[in-house]
C-alpha cells in the first residue's frame, strides 16, 4: 500500500490574506476555496510541479487538535535553480534571504521566508532535478518494484 503526502493543513489567522499571499506572492495553484460542509471553507492550494498541497481551513474540526498560526517550521519547497527562484519571489514582493550555499554540494543551497503569519518555509535548490524530475524517478522507482520494466 501506497503512503502519499498530498496535503498539509497550515494554520492560518485569516484565510483571505494567506490565500492571497500563497497565490498571487508565491505562484501556488487555487485548486479549491469553497464551504466543505456547513461553517466550514477549505482553500487548497498546490506550489508548481508539486504532488502535495497545503489546505488553509476555517471551521473544519480536527479531531487530533488544532495548530496555532506561525508554529509551522520547516516547510520546504525544492526548485532547480536558486537565483532564479529568489529573483521571483523578490519580483513578487515575497521578503525572503538571500541564497545561503553551506558548500557546492547539489541540495546544500538554501532561502527562507515567512507567510504573513510567521510559517517558515525553507527553499531548497537540487539542480538534479533538472534531469531526474521527482515525478519519473518514482515512477521508475514504482515499475521496478512490480517488475513492469515499461514505465
Amino acid at each position: 500500500m501506497d503512503w502519499t503526502l498530498e496535503v498539509i493543513i497550515l494554520p492560518v489567522t485569516d484565510i483571505d490574506r494567506a490565500r492571497d499571499f500563497y497565490r498571487d506572492k508565491l505562484g501556488f495553484h487555487l485548486d479549491i476555496d469553497a464551504e466543505v460542509m456547513a461553517g466550514a471553507r477549505v482553500v487548497q492550494l498546490t506550489p508548481p510541479g508539486s504532488g502535495c498541497s497545503i489546505a488553509l481551513t476555517d471551521g473544519l474540526p480536527n479531531p487530533t487538535g488544532t495548530p496555532k498560526p506561525g508554529t509551522y517550521h520547516g516547510l520546504q519547497l525544492c526548485v532547480t535553480d536558486i537565483d532564479a527562484a529568489h529573483a521571483e519571489l523578490v519580483g513578487r514582493g515575497v521578503e525572503v534571504s538571500e541564497p545561503q550555499r553551506y558548500t557546492d554540494e547539489d541540495g546544500a543551497t538554501f532561502m527562507y521566508f515567512t507567510d504573513p503569519d510567521g510559517n517558515g518555509w525553507a527553499v531548497q535548490e537540487y539542480r538534479r532535478r533538472k534531469t531526474e524530475p521527482l515525478h519519473r524517478l518514482l515512477t521508475d522507482l514504482a515499475a521496478r518494484s512490480t517488475g513492469d520494466t515499461a514505465g
